[in-house]
């Protein structure tokens, strides 16, 4: 496999902000063709949002970028063509269900498809068949994979495969189209001592073939350029709205509970008091119940004479009534 001229990265203030705030600002970097440069931060810093933007698959809001010479973020389409992704969870899985053989000619054959050149397609088949023969076994040697030493070999199903394994099947894939720049990420994820070292010597060593390296990693090793991300602290304007809510919320809820308090049961247990006592059981009734209730008696709110009175009212009415209709009896017998 020809050796391709690795591509120059350059970065000044380059940053990303989404519907949730900055995924990553203030980036710099100047690396040179061929560099193997380690993103390095802490989960959720920003690190896989800045390979897709350095690689033109994300659109970067602040500051500006060069990969190759092309300016981001306005030739984007550019920068993906010299610029290919390794494993990126969520972006370019390997498909379980194939086996390795399988994926591999699937990504030979989606490359010349998209990436290769119109006149590629116009060769005779054999030649074609060669040519993606040759490309694979290059890619192949380049990460260090021998698919004789699978459990199936060629056959062994993706699945089967281990982290390691997994991680050089995507890298061969990626250099299949000889990209100026390898992006992956998650690099050292599940993978023990042992494998990492073994993970950095591959890309090392395709960075020294003349290919620029980005990988995203929890920690670079000694001797890797290292570009540093960090969590990216919200705007002031958003500071400001979060902290107004909870001052807002609190007195709300306290407001509410407070006029039913004062409002609704006080009229409800005054009209207990001052009407079923005294049509009820009296004065005394009244006396108990608002002993036991907590509420005033009518006798100590003043509600007593007013009982009274309305009751003799009521008294007097029914008299009344009682007496205009014996009178109209009386003159009807008459």
């Amino acid at each position: 496999m020809d050796s391709p001229h690795g591509a120059a990265v350059k970065a000044e203030n380059f940053g990303l902000k989404g519907p949730r705030g900055w995924a990553f600002r203030g980036v710099a970097i100047d690396a040179g063709p061929g560099s193997l440069i380690a993103v390095e931060g802490p989960s959720g810093s920003g690190r896989t949002c800045l390979l897709l933007a350095l690689t033109g698959r994300m659109k970067a809001n602040e500051g500006h970028a060069e990969v190759a010479g092309h300016r981001l973020p306005k030739r984007m389409a550019a920068v993906r063509r010299v610029a290919a992704l390794g494993p990126v969870s969520g972006v370019n899985d390997l498909d379980q269900a194939l086996t390795v053989a399988e994926q591999l000619r699937e990504g030979a054959l989606l490359q010349r498809r998209y990436e290769g050149p119109v006149r590629a397609l116009l060769r005779p088949r054999g030649e074609r068949r060669a040519t993606t023969a040759a490309r694979i076994d290059a890619a192949l040697a380049a990460v260090g994979l021998d698919l004789d030493a699978l459990p199936k070999g060629p056959r062994t199903s993706v699945r089967d495969l281990d982290r390691l394994e997994a991680v050089r099947l995507s890298v061969a894939i990626a250099l299949l189209g000889s990209p100026r720049l390898l992006a992956l990420d998650d690099l050292d994820l599940k993978l023990s001592d042992s494998e990492r070292a073994d993970a950095w010597a591959m890309l090392r060593s395709i960075a020294d073939a003349g290919t620029t390296v980005l990988a995203v990693c929890s920690q670079a090793p000694e001797g890797v350029r290292v570009l540093r991300t960090a969590t990216a602290e919200p705007p002031a304007k958003d500071t400001g709205t979060a902290g107004a809510k909870p001052a807002a919320e609190p007195g709300a809820k306290h407001a509410k509970p407070a006029r039913k308090d004062t409002a609704k049961p006080a009229a409800k247990d005054t009209g207990k008091a001052e009407t079923k006592p005294a049509a009820e059981d009296g004065a005394e009734s009244g006396a108990e119940s608002g002993a036991q209730t907590g509420a005033k008696t009518p006798a100590d709110t003043g509600a007593k004479p007013t009982a009274g009175a309305d009751d003799r009212t009521d008294d007097r009415t029914d008299d009344d009534t009682k007496g205009t209709d014996d009178a109209l009896a009386e003159a009807g017998r008459a």
